[in-house]
């Protein structure tokens, strides 16, 4: 039995809308898996680091910014006083995994996180193309585990680092941090 052309062309085009229905499947439960946009935009992404550079965490993205959270279980620091020094950021936390070329822009400053006080510092480098690139550290302590964070955008502006350290400081945030320490 041979099919005619038009019922040829009916099968491919039901093929192609299976292949594209199951495609957008695929991607939403991928997106699902990672979670929900939060009501102030920040979009969950995924992970980018391998683990021998950093622990697993939660990467987000925001209309300025990315900001790469994750924790660091166990004594770090200057444990029981948190991060005091910009030394024990530098230990606590290397910003060089976004790109080996940044190098800080000066000395760190004191930020509070929720009720606890913790360290940040901007870090700069030029790209090829001559344009400049920032980011920031930060952590801040949780008794003696760590909440570290980088974000990534133009952590010059004192009102955009702002944005994410409240970020920060959100329900998002904050429930995964708890289900860090629960699971230590």
């Amino acid at each position: 039995m041979k099919l005619s052309r038009q019922t040829l062309t009916y099968l491919a085009w039901a093929g192609a809308q299976v292949a594209v229905l199951g495609g957008i499947g695929w991607l939403a439960e991928r997106q699902m898996s990672l979670g929900f946009t939060d009501r102030e935009g920040w979009r969950p992404f995924t992970w980018p680091f391998p683990a021998d550079r950093a622990p697993p965490g939660r990467a987000y993205s925001g209309d300025e910014h990315d900001v790469y959270v994750w924790m660091t279980l166990g004594p770090k620091g200057d444990c029981p006083d948190g991060i005091a020094t910009d030394e024990a950021l530098e230990r606590a936390i290397d910003v060089r995994i976004l790109d080996p070329r940044f190098v800080p822009v000066g000395p760190g400053e004191r930020v509070r996180v929720t009720d606890t006080f913790g360290r940040a510092r901007v870090y700069v480098h030029k790209r090829h193309n001559g344009a400049l690139r920032y980011g920031e550290a930060i952590a801040i302590p949780y008794n003696c585990d760590l909440l570290t964070a980088i974000v990534d955008g133009d952590a010059r502006d004192p009102a955009k680092r702002r944005l994410a350290r409240e970020f920060l400081e959100s329900n998002t945030v904050q429930v995964e941090v708890l289900k860090a320490l629960e699971r230590q």
